[in-house]
Order: structure tokens, then C-alpha cells, then sequence
């Protein structure tokens, strides 16, 4: 079981997500809805995982958000694995990251994040790379 926050600005996407990783035995101790109200709550409690949206209210917000959780000081929260979610390749040709044949780069060579999900989010795919980004920490 991860203890997951979520950070998204549409409150039916968190509650969505939150319904479906406890379905899969996840618990979700924090949401956020801007990168400041994240930042806040790692202040609090450190999640073992964050799932991170890509376009919040300034538009790339979360690659902003990343950023500043990469620089935090306590050195356990600004490891914490980042998973990004977008929605974006579903409206654009525009692409953060390649096709899985592609294989011209991993997840996390341009932006220091551990993995990405499409919108609308699978839940099993959510829930499989939760369960291997966990174990390749612990």
C-alpha cells in the first residue's frame, strides 16, 4: 500500500483517482489543487508517491511544481518519486514524452519525474507503475 498525494486542479479528477487507488489498496493522504497547496502539505507529511497534473491554472504548473520538490531541502521529500499526468496528447500532436516503442528516451532524462499516465488515467496502469516505481525504492 502507498501513502499517495495527488495534485490536480479539478477536484473530480482527485476525487476520482482517490476513489480508484483505494480500490486498489492505496491510500490517499493528501490532495492538492495548485503547486503552492502542494508544497504546503510536504511541509506536513511526506507521501511515498505523487501523481502530478502537467496544466494546472498557470499552464505548465506541474513541471514548475517538480522543479521546486527537486530543490526542497529535506532530502526524503525531494526524492519522492513524481508520477506526471497529462491530458494533452489526447488534444495535440505536442508530446512530453515519447511513445513506449519508441525508446529514445526514459521518463525522467528531461524532467526529474519517474514516470507518466495519460488522461483519462487507467487505473491499472496507475496502480502498475505505482507498485514498480515503490519497489525499485524500496
Amino acid at each position: 500500500m502507498a501513502r499517495v498525494m495527488l495534485v490536480d486542479d479539478d477536484p473530480s479528477i482527485l476525487r476520482t483517482i482517490e476513489i480508484a487507488l483505494q480500490a486498489v489498496g492505496h491510500e490517499v493522504i493528501r490532495k492538492a489543487t495548485s503547486a503552492e497547496e502542494a508544497l504546503a502539505a510536504l511541509s506536513e507529511d511526506a507521501p511515498d508517491i505523487m501523481i502530478v497534473d502537467v496544466m494546472m491554472p498557470t499552464g505548465t504548473e506541474g513541471f514548475h511544481l517538480v522543479w521546486a520538490v527537486r530543490r526542497l531541502e529535506d532530502e526524503v521529500v525531494a526524492n519522492v518519486p513524481i508520477i506526471m499526468a497529462t491530458g494533452i496528447h489526447e488534444t495535440t500532436e505536442l508530446r512530453f514524452y515519447p511513445d513506449k516503442t519508441d525508446g529514445t528516451y526514459e521518463p525522467g532524462e528531461f524532467l526529474p519525474v519517474q514516470g507518466w499516465v495519460d488522461k483519462p488515467i487507467k487505473v491499472n496502469e496507475l496502480a502498475s507503475q505505482i507498485t514498480r516505481l515503490l519497489g525499485a525504492v524500496g
